[in-house]
């Protein structure tokens, strides 16, 4: 999709070994590397890291960025035979081509537990003082989102700062937006990116914080936006937008630039400064697009986010929007928290009235001229088998078929709002989105600029029929505006990423959905809602759907509960979102999967939907420390100096391999080889904390998987004052005769521990997987 903030998001970070070519007579152009160095072996005559970098490895003009905090190393722009000649200095641990990412992209913060006067937003003083770095494209600072009335000094720990550039100046930043950078050397270097080439396009950018595309300004007000009275997109979902921490403090972080994605040189240098500024949240709903998802330590987001989470600062991200199939999920270290899309109770109806006299039910932003109920001819471009012409592709539509009809369009290729304008072009009145079998029933409003309604597979197909058969048919468009109360509603959304984990599916992901199907949050200036370069309305308000609108409701929860319990670890605070979770719709019934219709499972949902009401007093949490995670390395195979390119520090991994499943983490995910015939077991260590009453008692209680048996030792654990920390063992035992799996490869079960006040859920997952 042409616009940023249309395109899909997720945190796939893939990175491939490098192809280093011998010098030839004519160099080919440079590139930008980002390399790994062993900072103990920088010698002592030099007085700072770049020093040592410009005077060993490459001249001060090549290097774009030095990193220091969350990772060791430089990123720089070199010919391949120069890259070559710096990976031979003994100091290099690792070195990866930079790459290019994509962004994925009111009443939501109610619809996650949160009331005024009482739980979690009173007790956390809505996140006041908390830091939120938002990594996106910026912010467009007037907004009332973003107003600092009322609030106290910026914390006194703050360390960064208001960086000035086109139409931004540091009255731009308040006592909200506390800090704003912004990252382009990464972007400028790269050759011949994108529309913009390697440069940055002043006729549609900001060279400064300011945002041209949208995105970050609805992400970081969705976070942290301020109660905005009497907002609406184009009258569309009014009432009062407010994010999910308003007094949290934000700290703007802009690596994106419009129409050309991220860069992960500049993403690195932005989780850099962001840890050495002071924030305790980030906030990231950026991602790679060929779904497939790197090791850990070719990754340099996922090896950002660890030096984040090391330094205590909680770390959220989008799992993707390429559902609904499986093993679609991004973004899957264990140090992060991967946030899936679930719908919220609130639609925009329309419906398609066809001649016959039937109403198909869809959804649709549109807010200009209505069609008054009047019947036009319809017509379907992709009767003729020609495929662009079917998804309404720029100049694929014959003016003399469409003129003064209604216009079928298949979903797909190009953005939706953009179809619109390929009818309008051709002379059509209006559009019928028709969703293909791989969208299924998932719709999403957007801000057409024709009347246009989106309907699901099965209406799609119903009004194909109907053209086929009736030479004269007809239609037209009506539209209903805002509802709320729709039920059922939480639901996964279609496009949501989806498990297993696809590097270790003994780690469950995405760890949690939260609300990412049409949500209201503040916009540029700079771009129309649709984000298309004909639209020139303006819009306070934008209403959006993404994971990359799921992953800011994550992180302003996080800055509630980093308020609320200030001494919490980033692993404390995401237990207690997963293991609070709800698993039920608004019905009282099991949520559902938009694409299917059927039961969701926790390769949908993870752990459930955020439900902040419980999150803050969750009774026990899955702790983590830093070792684990390099236990966790370790089990997996990475060797002493493949772990040392994550975690910055030289490890040694312990004799005796430790087992990935023995993560300290919220979920069971038990594999079986499908080569093991009749009973086997797999034992698995937890250790829970408790943070409730000091002298609660817990017991077990379990929901084993069908065909699968679960025990745990012991079945009840007793804390006190001096023992805040106890352990069990789960022992999951299947029978390869009588296991059978399910539609997704798994049966799902859960354990919870219960004392009469909270009820700690862990969800279990038991599949098979043939050996390698």
């Amino acid at each position: 999709m042409a616009s940023l903030f249309l395109l899909t998001l997720f945190l796939c970070f893939t990175f491939t070994a490098i192809p280093f070519f011998s010098p030839v007579s004519a160099e080919p152009e440079a590139k930008t590397y980002i390399f790994r160095v062993d900072s103990f072996s920088k010698p002592a005559v030099f007085p700072t890291h770049y020093h040592w970098y410009s005077s060993e490895f490459t001249e001060p003009v090549n290097i774009l960025h030095v990193y220091d905090n969350v990772f060791h190393g430089f990123s720089a722009s070199l010919s391949p035979s120069q890259a070559a000649s710096v990976l031979q200095h003994p100091s290099i641990l690792a070195t990866f081509e930079d790459r290019r990412r994509q962004l994925h992209t009111t009443r939501s913060p109610q619809f996650l537990g949160l009331r005024n006067q009482k739980g979690l937003w009173s007790e956390s003083d809505y996140g006041s003082d908390v830091i939120v770095g938002v990594l996106d494209t910026g912010i467009w600072p007037e907004r009332r989102s973003f107003s600092d009335l009322n609030l106290g000094p910026v914390p006194t720990r703050w360390k960064g700062v208001c960086e000035t550039g086109a139409k931004f100046t540091s009255r731009n930043c308040n006592r909200k937006i506390i800090g704003a950078r912004f990252f382009s050397k990464g972007h400028e270097a790269a050759p011949g990116f994108g529309p913009i080439g390697g440069g940055i396009n002043d006729t549609v950018e900001f060279r400064s914080p300011r945002d041209a595309d949208g995105h970050g300004t609805h992400t970081a007000s969705t976070a942290a936006g301020r109660h905005a009275f009497r907002a609406s997109m184009s009258g569309y979902a009014s009432g009062i937008a407010k994010g999910v921490a308003p007094k949290a403090r934000l700290a703007v972080y802009k690596v994106c630039w419009k129409n050309s994605g991220c860069f992960d040189s500049d993403i690195l240098a932005a989780f850099d400064a962001a840890v050495s500024d002071g924030v305790d949240v980030i906030s990231i709903s950026i991602g790679g697009g060929d779904g497939i998802s790197s090791p850990y330590y070719l990754d340099p987001i996922a090896i950002g986010a660890y030096g984040a989470v090391a330094r205590g600062v909680f770390v959220s991200s989008s799992a993707g929007n390429d559902g609904p199939n499986g093993m679609s999920v991004t973004n899957l270290a264990p140090w992060l928290t991967t946030v899936g899309a679930g719908t919220i109770d609130r639609n925009f109806p329309a419906e398609v009235i066809l001649g016959d006299g039937r109403k198909l039910s869809g959804v649709s932003l549109y807010a200009g001229k209505p069609l008054n109920g009047k019947m036009y001819p319809i017509v379907y471009p992709g009767k003729s088998g020609v495929l662009s012409a079917s998804l309404c592709m720029e100049n694929s539509l014959d003016p003399h078929l469409v003129r003064g009809k209604i216009v079928i369009c298949d979903r797909g290729s190009n953005p939706r709002v953009a179809k619109g304008l390929v009818v309008s072009k051709a002379g059509g009145v209006g559009m019928i989105l028709t969703n293909g079998v791989s969208n299924g029933e998932g719709l999403v409003g957007d801000a057409h600029m024709i009347p246009t309604c989106a309907v699901g597979a099965n209406e799609g197909d119903a009004i194909k029929a109907y053209i086929s058969k009736n030479p004269t048919a007809a239609a037209t468009i009506n539209f209903h505006g805002t509802i709320i109360g729709v039920k059922p509603a939480p639901v996964v959304a279609s496009f949501s990423g989806r498990g297993p984990n696809g590097l270790n599916p003994e780690i469950l992901k995405p760890d949690i959905i939260a609300p990412g199907v049409n949500i209201l949050a503040a916009w540029t200036d700079a771009v129309g809602p649709t984000g298309l370069d004909l639209d020139h309305r303006k819009a306070e308000f934008n209403i959006l759907s993404g994971t990359s609108m799921a992953c800011p409701h994550v992180s302003g929860a996080a800055a509630l509960l980093k308020s609320a319990h200030p001494d919490w670890s980033p692993a404390a605070i995401r237990s207690a979102m997963m293991t609070t979770a709800n698993l039920v719709d608004n019905r009282l019934l099991l949520m559902t999967d938009e694409a299917t219709g059927k039961p969701a499972t926790p390769y949908d949902y993870g752990a459930g939907h955020l439900n902040l009401d419980l999150a803050l007093d969750p009774g026990l949490v899955y702790d983590l420390a830093n070792q684990d995670y390099v236990s966790f390395l370790c089990a997996i195979e990475y060797g002493p100096k493949t772990i040392q390119v994550i975690t910055k520090s030289p490890v040694n991994c312990p004799m005796r391999k430790p087992l990935p499943e023995n993560l300290n983490y919220p979920s069971i995910a038990a594999l079986f080889s499908t080569a093991t015939k009749g009973v086997s077991s797999k034992t698995f260590f937890r250790t829970v904390t408790n943070v409730g009453d000091a002298n609660a008692v817990y017991r077990v209680k379990i929901e084993a998987p069908k065909g699968v048996a679960v025990s745990v030792k012991p079945a009840k654990l007793g804390f006190s004052e001096k023992m805040r920390k106890l352990s069990y063992y789960v022992t999951i035992t299947v029978d390869s005769k009588n296991l059978v799996l399910n539609d997704s490869g798994a049966v799902f079960g859960s354990l919870s521990w219960v004392d009469g006040k909270h009820v700690v859920r862990s969800p279990i997952v038991v599949t098979q997987m043939s050996p390698l």
